[in-house]
């Protein structure tokens, strides 16, 4: 059985990027027969087999995910892996040479975390904005200045997320078991154009929920490639409404409130001091966030009236 399994899930993959994905895992210093490769081609409109050429990889292979989802990719991917421990990395992710080797040391370190991060520098197609540079980490792009270890069940700089996620085998079977089970955890993620985001979070925390830690580390190195696209305005305001819809939809999944506990009023007091406080970027994203809040609760409601599971 392979130590790691890196799981690639890709839809529709710019093949520059993903070129430079694969090309860092083919220079990871690993043993390759120590770890297994699979590339989740999650419904591209042109197969990627035939296109990419994975015999470099003695266990690498090209698996087919029909159904459109970020989520249903996972899930293929954790359901065909053998490893010990897992490691997701996006097409548009380059991994340090000893990623895989860091990932193997620091979960025999650290017996009791059950997921791991990494410390993210930014590569940007373009030279990037002075407006963006605030908002780097909406990007996924953090450089930590330390690491972080924790067994909160909740959000803190301890708390993997995005690019380079790994995992442990009975973690990644946990959260398994729990999304199939709950039509609301398949909503999270990325599908299509929608920009839903919390599925690693998710993930993550089903380390704790088994009394586990998760942690962050300085050693887990990784670029992610930020193309010119990512870098407007409305990319931004779309994705960080898609995060707080994911935030809300993952606080009635997992029944407490991962927000600062406050009434409808204050709330609503909080948000129009916010918005007067705030212009540009900020307001736009105070009041798009807002408005996806609403969605997500409309959707939760629609869930538990329908009959669905207790969430």
């Amino acid at each position: 059985m392979p130590v790691i399994s890196v799981i690639t899930c890709t839809h529709n993959p710019r093949p520059d990027y993903l070129q430079r994905a694969l090309d860092a895992l083919k220079a990871q210093t690993m043993p390759k027969e120590q770890w297994e490769l699979l590339l989740i081609d999650n419904a591209s409109k042109e197969p990627l087999a035939p296109g990419w050429d994975l015999s470099w990889h003695p266990q690498g292979r090209h698996v087919r995910e029909d159904e459109l989802g970020l989520t249903p990719a996972r899930l293929r991917g954790l359901n065909e892996s053998t490893g010990e421990f897992i490691v997701f990395v996006d097409d548009d992710n380059v991994l340090a040479p000893d990623y895989l080797e860091e990932v193997a040391s620091l979960f025999h370190l650290w017996p009791k975390l059950g997921a791991i991060g990494a410390s993210i520098k930014g590569e940007f197609e373009v030279p990037p904005p002075d407006w963006i540079t605030p908002y780097f980490e909406w990007l996924v792009v953090y450089e930590l200045p330390r690491d972080y270890w924790s067994n909160f069940n909740g959000w803190s700089r301890a708390t993997p997320y995005g690019a380079g996620l790994s995992v442990r085998r009975e973690v990644a079977n946990d959260y398994v078991q729990k999304v199939m089970k709950s039509p609301l955890r398949r909503m999270l993620d990325r599908s299509g154009t929608s920009l839903l985001m919390g599925g690693d979070l998710d993930l993550a925390w089903c380390a704790t929920d088994m009394g586990l830690g998760t942690g962050r580390f300085r050693s887990l190195r990784m670029t992610h490639l930020i193309s010119k696209g990512r870098m407007t305005e409305s990319y931004l305001v779309r994705s960080q409404a898609g995060c707080a819809a994911s935030y809300k939809i993952l606080e009635a999944i997992r029944d407490h409130d991962l927000a600062i506990p406050s009434s409808s009023l204050k709330k609503r007091i909080r948000f129009l001091i916010n918005y007067w406080r705030s212009k540009g970027v900020a307001r736009k994203v105070l009041v798009a966030s807002a408005k996806a809040e609403g969605e997500a609760r409309k959707i939760i409601a629609t869930h538990q009236s329908a009959g669905g599971e207790k969430v």
